[in-house]
């Protein structure tokens, strides 16, 4: 399949004051295309700060971050936009819409980035929102909407340009265990369909489940790191 993204001796301290606080110790892995990856762990174990040095929101102090063949840790503010714009897709757990626009709307955007002629993004955000189960939805707004058809139009949304990669952070927290079910079975069975690489950050065992492999942290370092099937490579023991 070929590695999508490749990380290597990631580092990232905050200072607080006159502390500093390191929120990732010397991380390296790879991610292949196509891949289901969890990133698993507590509140404060680091998972956010991956998430966001990996979709280049915020700057490591040391290491490396190739994404495509790209250092995305050496891009300017402008190239790491543009390369999200192309390449990347985001889902979020407080779905992240804009409330006075529809939904087919919001799903539309990330094509208007892209130069998308609006009568061919409005065709392609139909039918991404007709695919997650929302075509009778297409012009309500947001708040016209239950949480878990939120969710199904930022799915539709993050989806809409066939991103290579799609970052979820925490996608199913503010949902119901039923309706948890059905965005998780979504995501992933759009993800096979493109062979679409998924990062997925959660703090819920059940999620992991869903994904090929998972990563786990504890105070900033990979303590586990288990593909299906096969035996978990223990990176650090906690005593």
């Amino acid at each position: 399949m070929g590695t999508m993204i490749s990380v290597k001796n990631l580092i990232k301290i905050y200072k607080v004051g006159s502390e500093k606080v390191v929120a990732l110790n010397d991380l390296t892995f790879d991610v292949e295309q196509g891949e289901i990856c969890c990133i698993l762990g507590t509140s404060g174990c680091g998972k956010s700060t991956l998430l966001n040095m990996l979709a280049g929101l915020e700057k490591p102090t040391r290491g490396e971050i190739v994404i495509g063949g790209q250092h995305i840790e050496k891009m300017n503010e402008v190239k790491v936009t543009k390369f999200r714009q192309k390449n990347v897709g985001f889902i979020f757990q407080s779905y992240n819409l804009l409330y006075g626009i529809t939904a087919l709307e919001n799903v539309a955007m990330p094509l208007m980035f892209r130069g998308v002629r609006k009568k061919k993004r409005e065709k392609i955000a139909f039918l991404m929102l007709a695919m997650v189960g929302l075509a009778k939805r297409v012009r309500h707004k947001p708040t016209q909407m239950s949480g878990g058809q939120q969710q199904r139009v930022g799915i539709a949304r993050a989806f809409a340009a066939r991103p290579k990669i799609v970052f979820a952070d925490e996608p199913t927290g503010n949902l119901d265990s039923k309706t948890t079910i059905e965005v998780m079975e979504l995501m992933v069975e759009m993800c096979r369909r493109n062979n679409q690489t998924l990062i997925l950050v959660t703090h819920d065992k059940d999620i992991a489940a869903y994904a090929d492999r998972t990563i786990r942290l504890y105070d900033g370092y990979i303590v586990s790191d288990e593909r299906k099937n096969v035996e978990i490579k223990q990176e650090r023991v906690l005593t």
